[in-house]
């Protein structure tokens, strides 16, 4: 994964533009996937949901998201009252007509993130609680010699002061420990689609 200029996100035509115009966007990570073609979109995010839940993380990664949730029960943070729906209203609400009856796409198991929209190269889902409304929007980007990579790029919309001030505290932790064992995880995914999973206990390659 390499962090990549905002405005390879900005200046793309992506439907999610449509609906984040009050949201700014905080990161644009590219990942490798070599040899993937402009149809290759849903395999890989076959892929990602195929190893994409927490439990499969590094010790590391999954020990910090064990911290963050007890702190949110801790301080309410991740009561149902902060979230979408509730203090938020989902972004559906505000799809344009032509894209109301686009799939959802698949929720990752253990994750807090939902669906928004999936269509042919892009895909779009959020999450809310008493810090941030935060968008992971995923794109299939075309490079110059021809191939295609995966894109994902995260828009957040702070909740007044700590929602600056919770940003502020995590983004060491995204870019040291999350990121790049996503980086990992993903890049992996790509290159093992569609072979058996590995039998818990033994090596992966």
């Amino acid at each position: 994964m390499t962090r990549v200029q905002k405005t390879t996100f900005t200046e793309h035509p992506w439907r999610i533009h449509e609906i984040t115009r009050d949201f700014h966007v905080e990161d644009v990570w590219a990942f490798r996937t070599p040899g993937a073609g402009r149809s290759d979109f849903p395999v890989m995010l076959a892929a990602i949901q195929d190893a994409g839940e927490p439990a499969k993380q590094p010790w590391l990664v999954r020990s910090l998201f064990a911290l963050r949730w007890k702190l949110g029960a801790l301080l309410g943070w991740d009561r149902s009252s902060s979230g979408i729906g509730r203090r938020v209203a989902s972004l559906r609400d505000r799809l344009p007509e032509d894209l109301r009856d686009a799939p959802r796409g698949k929720d990752v198991e253990g994750m807090p993130f939902t669906g928004v929209y999936e269509l042919d190269t892009e895909c779009a889902s959020e999450l809310a609680n008493k810090t941030v409304h935060t968008v992971m929007h995923l794109g299939w980007v075309r490079k110059r010699d021809g191939e295609y990579r995966l894109q994902m790029t995260v828009l957040v919309k702070p909740n007044g002061l700590l929602g600056k001030l919770y940003l502020a505290a995590i983004a060491p932790f995204r870019y040291l420990v999350v990121y790049p064992a996503m980086t990992r995880q993903w890049e992996r995914a790509w290159r093992e689609r569609g072979q058996p999973s590995a039998v818990e206990g033994e090596p992966t390659s």
